[in-house]
């Protein structure tokens, strides 16, 4: 692959990320549940069945991206999106929802590390894979902001009813796909062994000896997953519990527009603090996701959406320097079995933190 062609292909991703965040249903799925009488536990279980599938799920799909194609599994993630919302929009129980779930987790499955390990291994063909810097820090900044503005619509959401708003989620999905399809394959020297029983047992081999060899990668992926999680989950619940607390149904869109704005802000920061030692961002994502916390507990709207804002800004800056640093030193033929297992330590940390977040919510 050439420069030109891998700029292309980072395009087409960053399309690709966008156009999926686009999602008004997906983005304030906690609200639209609520709306239907739904209550805090259930859609705290909701969400732990999300990553119970999303643990069972995450490294299977990455390694299935390095030994299959990431190409085909970007397409297979698009496709598992349009079958949930499909799911959503027939549910009328809470079994019903918690089928939804699981298509919903295995797209974020099959797309997570594969996008990472395709515009990685994409540069790196070209020998251009040191601009894979700004692509971590674009792409985190062009899905939060698709994701702000799905959730400013968070409003015209329950407006719609649930049906219609994941109806326009499907047709969006759709238009991934085609997206999806688009993309080009990068060929791996594991992509060349014929035998596909081989290369399972080599990707498998050698990412568990990369992972028990490498402390430094293990206090990564297991820092962020604390971090992450506490972040996602105070967001989530930020949907419900802001009106709760006073907030306007009208306000609600625009507070959660203003945290995600804050998560692309994070975002763009990283590139300010690229160039300085990695414990400055720890530091930072840890002290800001605490701030969130602690602003839970005042009950005040004005001081969550705050806290919410402070915590996205730390929360995303933190992931976009985490996944450069993992990146730089993962071998390409694991790479997204690798970056997976990331997301695998944030889904066991979510189903643990998930049911704990939501009985405090209805608490408070």
């Amino acid at each position: 692959m050439n420069k030109n062609n891998a700029r292309k292909q980072i395009k087409k991703l960053l399309l690709l990320d966008g156009a999926g965040a686009l999602m008004i249903a997906g983005a304030s799925w906690v609200a639209l549940l609520a709306a239907r009488g739904f209550s805090m536990v259930e859609i705290g279980l909701a969400e732990s069945i999300f990553h119970v599938a999303s643990m069972l799920f995450e490294v299977p799909s990455g390694a299935i991206a390095d030994v299959f194609g990431r190409k085909k599994v970007m397409v297979a993630a698009r496709i598992m999106s349009v079958i949930s919302g499909i799911i959503m929009i027939l549910s009328n129980s809470f079994w019903i929802l918690a089928l939804a779930m699981i298509p919903s987790a295995l797209s974020f499955n099959l797309a997570s590390g594969t996008r990472e390990a395709l515009a990685y291994d994409s540069l790196k063909e070209a020998d251009i894979e040191s601009e894979y810097d700004r692509f971590a820090s674009v792409d985190m900044v062009i899905y939060k902001i698709a994701s702000s503005l799905a959730t400013l619509l968070a409003g015209v959401a329950l407006m719609l009813g649930y049906k219609r708003a994941y109806g326009l989620d499907v047709l969006m999905g759709l238009l991934c796909i085609v997206i999806a399809l688009s993309l080009k394959e990068v060929e791996t020297e594991l992509s060349k062994e014929v035998s596909i029983k081989k290369r399972f047992i080599e990707v498998t081999k050698e990412s568990a000896a990369f992972i028990k060899d490498n402390k430094k990668a293990r206090q990564i992926i297991i820092l962020n997953a604390f971090v992450g999680a506490s972040a996602t989950l105070i967001l989530f619940f930020l949907q419900a519990k802001l009106p709760i607390v006073g907030l306007s149904k009208l306000m609600l869109g625009p507070a959660l527009f203003i945290m995600g704005m804050g998560a692309a802000l994070g975002a763009y920061a990283a590139k300010i603090v690229s160039g300085r030692r990695f414990s400055a961002a720890v530091a930072i994502g840890v002290a800001g996701v605490l701030v969130a916390i602690a602003t839970m507990f005042t009950g005040n709207s004005l001081l969550m959406i705050v806290g919410g804002t402070i915590g996205a800004f730390s929360d995303s800056l933190l992931c976009v320097r985490s996944d450069v640093v993992l990146n730089t030193m993962i071998p390409s033929e694991q790479r997204a079995t690798l970056i997976s297992i990331n997301s695998f330590s944030f889904s066991i940390v979510m189903i643990a933190l998930s049911p704990a977040f939501g009985f405090v919510m209805s608490v408070v």
